[in-house]
């Protein structure tokens, strides 16, 4: 796809290094001493930034299985003044699916109907590969106990913290001793390859000790191992050192993205790349960069904990991180996101706007309808009484009838003849697109105010070289983290950790609020 794109060049080489003069990245060196000049740079380094991989008492440099690891950046970086840090990650081991008993395991079929990630008309998937299910026991943890003296986890080699919610195997034998088990996901890596991904069992054992224990598992009595699991130690920058739109404080036109930036995760990584690269192309033609915020994605979410909070271990983007969860949608990402996109000018966002709009406007429509048509307790009583709803007793509108629980459109549907009639017009995207506003409605409004608020403290804009030390009102805590993170407006500075409501209220009596 992006060797097909016109405007896209590639050089395929190692890059130890940066051009900096006077405070801008205007370029990189290669490994061959290239010059490549640019008015914008975007760091994407993964796990390759002085990356060390470990296995069991071995360890080797490597930015993954097979690859060299990068070094040159982070020295550099380091005498420019940043901060770093070292991260850890896990992979499991690979295994000959042809060496599997998957009679003994538990099959896991694909959905039923399968979702898209895009709102555009893919193809439906009809043919689906299955995953497996099987377990660990009591005599696979005693195995893999035997080589904890060997493990990097627990003799101290490896000093990066590693994501709190993947844990390795041996982790979880450690953590969770009363547990007699743990579930492992047999997953084929693809239609053309026999390698399996023993999700579940991420690991830096010894191989030895990894073989042993896996073949103690239910159905790979006989398993043959491709490769075994890893860990891997890699440096990192803590994202508190950039701007809201990934540009790093201390260089100008350098951005970071991704596991540079403590994330862990392919979304996470993706998304940060996303709008760095978005920023840089801003920058250059001197426009304002592009920041969403955390009412309009969970992109905006994780940039805004990364740059205000920072991170001490690997960050993983969940819904509990939102507090607009009613609002960040699966159903609406595309009325959320699409007219942004379009005013940005990204590729192809005519026809999409297009079929956005239209599909608000018949979403629209068949609320109204729900406002004005009446429903006959003697067509409905029936269906409610089936779901233990109360009958009626009188007409009402169609609106109020979705709006109780356990009820949905699909079920009126088939007790009213008159509203499938309607509805055939419309696709069922557009139909859940309606039922959900319909019957969140209050939930929605409520929590569209609390944005409301919101957004008015994110109008009231900091100077950017305010120095907070001068504000004595303000706590100590509160005048350290402002100066470092430099926040660009009241808002940002509210959700700074350690930055207090009475700190903010300072702030506003500063300001002149």
């Amino acid at each position: 796809m992006l060797e097909g794109h016109p405007n896209i060049d590639f050089w395929q080489e190692t890059v130890p290094g940066m051009i900096v003069k006077n405070g801008v990245c205007t370029g990189i060196v290669t490994s061959l001493g290239l010059e490549i000049l640019s008015d914008s740079v975007v760091l994407t380094n993964g796990t390759f930034l002085n990356g060390l991989i470990h296995i069991g008492e071995k360890n080797f440099g490597g930015g993954r299985a097979g690859e060299k690891s990068a070094t040159g950046i982070t020295e550099q970086l380091l005498s420019l003044g940043f901060e770093s840090g070292r991260m850890k990650t896990g992979t499991p081991p690979r295994i000959d699916g042809r060496s599997l008993n998957y009679d003994k395991m538990e099959i896991q079929l694909g959905d039923a109907l399968p979702g898209k990630f895009s709102y555009t008309d893919t193809p439906v998937i009809e043919k689906q590969l299955p995953c497996y299910i099987t377990y660990t026991s009591e005599d696979v943890h005693e195995s893999l106990r035997e080589g904890f003296d060997r493990s990097p986890m627990f003799n101290g080699r490896i000093q990066g913290l590693g994501p709190r919610y993947c844990p390795s195997i041996e982790d979880k034998i450690n953590r969770f001793a009363d547990k007699d088990r743990h579930q492992l996901f047999v997953e084929p890596e693809g239609w053309n390859t026999c390698e399996i991904y023993v999700n579940g069992f991420s690991s830096s054992l010894p191989e030895d000790v990894q073989y042993k224990a896996l073949r103690k598992v239910a159905g790979f009595e006989n398993m043959k191992m491709f490769r075994p699991g890893y860990a891997i130690e890699y440096d990192y920058f803590p994202p508190t050192q950039l701007n809201m739109n990934l540009e790093t404080k201390l260089i100008k036109n350098l951005f970071f993205a991704g596991q540079i930036n403590g994330t862990t995760g392919y979304e996470e990584a993706a998304c940060q790349g996303l709008m760095a690269g978005i920023n840089a192309h801003l920058a250059i033609l001197d426009r304002d960069p592009f920041i969403l915020k955390r009412s309009e994605a969970y992109i905006g979410v994780l940039i805004d904990d990364l740059v205000n909070k920072g991170t001490n271990e690997p960050y993983r983007m969940f819904t509990s991180r939102a507090e607009y969860r009613i609002l960040l949608r699966q159903d609406n990402a595309d009325i959320r996101l699409t007219p942004i996109a379009h005013k940005l000018g990204m590729q192809g966002m005519d026809g999409r706007l297009e079929r956005v709009n239209s599909k608000i406007e018949n979403a629209s429509r068949i609320e109204r309808y729900f406002d004005d048509t009446s429903v006959d307790p003697v067509l409905i009583n029936d269906f409610l009484d089936s779901v233990d709803s109360s009958p009626l007793r009188q007409k009402v509108k169609a609106r109020s009838i979705v709006t109780r629980p356990n009820i949905d459109i699909k079920d009126m549907r088939r007790s009213l003849p008159y509203l499938e009639s309607y509805l055939s017009q419309y696709d069922e995207e557009t139909i859940t697109i309606a039922e959900v506003s319909m019957k969140y409605d209050g939930y929605i409004r409520k929590e569209q105010e609390m944005v409301d608020k919101m957004d008015r403290l994110e109008s009231v804009k900091l100077a950017d070289h305010f120095d907070y030390k001068t504000l004595k009102s303000l706590s100590f805590e509160a005048r350290e983290k402002l100066n470092q993170i430099r926040p660009r407006t009241i808002g940002q500075a509210s959700r700074i950790s350690g930055v207090s409501p009475s700190d903010i209220s300072v702030l506003l009596v500063h300001v002149g609020r």
